[in-house]
């Protein structure tokens, strides 16, 4: 679709009829399920969720416990609130939260790890409340953090502020990685490529994947309904990785340490609504 009968559908997307039309269009070209008012509504609760087991991690945090503890809480949180942790036996992982210290990048297995003074650890959550996921991680400190933690924490939380600040309509989706890929490099950091943003909402990983690098101005048109994903992963090295025995747990080849923030995202009329705020 051209730019140009892009933005004729967006000038009537504000009606029902104009929206129905762009929705199959992203589906027929895309496989991507924009979301109405009432989705989003749902979409919302899970992210509010979300954000509230993260809060309640965060308070636990402190040198001594272990990553199964971290999944404990989360299952304990989710199960109060009547939700499940779409984590759990997806495609056979086998926990309900990812937990990813020091040098993992991403989808660390709870275990009997214990966390140390001057750790980082990134805990990544995704509850199904009411058939609606949200997905949303941050990185924690704990303890006292080095520089080298405080380095790579402060610009992976950055490269997640700019990415989002990328979505708007007019830009596509690598606008996003071109954000995000610039700050990061500027700062004599690198980008994970294999593992990518995605769509969410309806089920876990949904389309379009949001790869956090890219160029200006290439990939798929934002348009208001789309929600996805916005996840860089950072490393305080170079970006090359390898996946462990266990055949999730995905950490930098050079040992360097690797931070991630996450929140999930809709792109609206006026530009972005972030479904999972925290601060």
């Amino acid at each position: 679709m051209s730019y140009k009968k892009l933005k004729k559908k967006l000038k009537k997307a504000h009606s029902l009829h104009g929206f129905e039309e762009l929705k199959l269009q992203y589906d027929s070209l895309y496989k991507i399920k924009l979301k109405q008012k009432d989705d989003i509504i749902g979409i919302k609760k899970a992210g509010e969720l979300a954000v509230y087991i993260l809060t309640c991690v965060e308070e636990r945090i402190a040198p001594g416990i272990t990553t199964n503890d971290i999944n404990s809480i989360v299952e304990e949180i989710t199960a109060q609130h009547h939700a499940r942790s779409a984590p759990l036996n997806y495609h056979g992982f086998p926990k309900s939260v990812c937990t990813s210290v020091n040098e993992v990048i991403c989808h660390g297995i709870p275990g009997d790890t214990v966390l140390k003074e001057g750790d980082i650890v990134n805990v990544d959550v995704t509850p199904i409340l009411n058939g609606y996921y949200a997905d949303t991680s941050k990185t924690f400190f704990v303890g006292s953090p080095g520089n080298d933690a405080r380095k790579i924490v402060k610009v992976s939380r950055e490269c997640l502020r700019r990415g989002v600040s990328a979505v708007k309509l007019g830009n596509r989706i690598g606008d996003i990685g071109y954000a995000i890929q610039r700050h990061a490099e500027a700062q004599g950091c690198s980008v994970v490529r294999e593992y990518v943003g995605h769509g969410t909402g309806f089920d876990f990983h949904e389309p379009p994947q949001v790869p956090h690098y890219g160029k200006r101005g290439e990939g798929i048109p934002l348009v208001p309904g789309m929600v996805f994903t916005i996840e860089p992963m950072i490393n305080l090295g170079k970006p090359h990785l390898h996946v462990l025995a266990d055949r999730w747990t995905a950490v930098t080849d050079d040992g360097s340490l690797s931070a991630q923030f996450e929140q999930t995202v809709l792109v609206t009329e006026t530009g972005v609504e972030i479904l999972t705020p925290f601060d």
